[in-house]
Order: C-alpha cells, then sequence, then structure tokens
C-alpha cells in the first residue's frame, strides 16, 4: 500500500489584531484566522494598549506580547490550540500585575 504524504507550508504572518473577544490573524496565503480570546487568558486580561503591543517573531511564524510575557505560534493556531498555560501559572501571572490600569480603572479579571 502506497501513502501519500503532503508536505503543507506554513504561512506567516501579515497583520495581527486583538478586539474584546478574538485573536485576529492576517496570514501570507490570504486567510485571516480568528480565535476566542478566551483561549488566551494573558490577552483577555490586557490592556488595549498592551495588546497593541506585538510584534512578529520566528521570520514571521509567530507573534509576542512583551507586555503581556505571550507568544502565539502560527501552527497553534492553524490546529485550533488555545494556550497550554496552567492555572496555577496564570494566577502568578495576575497576582504580579497592578489591579488598576494606568488610568486608574480597575482590570477586567
Amino acid at each position: 500500500m502506497r501513502i501519500s504524504t503532503v508536505e503543507a507550508e506554513v504561512p506567516i504572518i501579515q497583520r495581527a489584531a486583538v478586539t474584546d473577544d478574538a485573536l485576529r490573524v492576517d496570514l501570507s496565503d490570504g486567510r485571516t484566522i480568528s480565535a476566542p480570546l478566551a483561549w488566551y487568558p494573558r490577552l483577555l486580561h490586557g490592556t488595549k494598549k498592551e495588546r497593541k503591543n506585538w510584534r512578529v517573531i520566528g521570520k514571521g511564524y509567530g507573534i509576542h506580547w512583551h507586555d503581556l510575557d505571550e507568544d502565539i505560534s502560527v501552527e497553534n493556531l492553524l490546529l485550533g490550540q488555545a494556550s497550554g498555560e496552567s492555572q496555577a501559572s496564570l494566577e502568578r501571572w495576575l497576582s504580579t500585575r497592578s489591579s488598576h490600569h494606568t488610568n486608574g480603572s480597575k482590570r477586567r479579571r
């Protein structure tokens, strides 16, 4: 029996945006991928300013949010994989954050 393997080329990131409820990523092959923000708790808890402070990493195969210490790969987005961070790790990270935005309003939890 012959088995055919297909090697898929992973597209690279062109643009990314984080809304109040989703991460949207435009890829080099023309697709736009959207994932619920609930999959990425650090983005969910980030301020709008922190969410906008991202950069492409890994020659276009990932996104890094410095202020939130979050990295998301194109491959994980394509596979529909949410953050693998444990609840304990997330809770430790949340405890290090201030309970207020820079403008004084309470942070969403």
